[in-house]
């Protein structure tokens, strides 16, 4: 009988650590908190927003520069269309 409450105390031990380490008590207090439910989706939004705008720059900025090394050297009759657009581009941009 000793063995079996020993071994019970060990379990249960485990198991309070194991939902400490899940931190149970900090989710349900979020969980009853708009605010910081809010906050929280607010600032992961900017985050994710601010991540596909920078991404999209970056990728836009490498499609118009292979555009443009290709165009001006190899697409002669195609060339002088890709190339207006890329001229317009540059010249908003400056």
């Amino acid at each position: 009988m000793k063995t079996i409450l020993k071994e019970l105390n060990q379990n249960i031990l485990k198991l309070s650590l194991d939902i400490e380490k899940l931190k149970l008590g900090e989710y349900i207090e979020m969980l009853n908190s708009p605010y910081k439910i809010f906050y929280s989706n607010f600032m992961w939004g900017l985050a994710r927003g601010l991540g596909m705008a920078v991404g999209f720059t970056i990728l836009g900025a490498f499609i118009l520069y292979a555009l443009k090394s290709i165009v001006w050297d190899k697409i002669p009759i195609i060339g002088t269309y890709i190339t207006e657009i890329v001229k317009i581009v540059q010249n908003n941009i400056h």
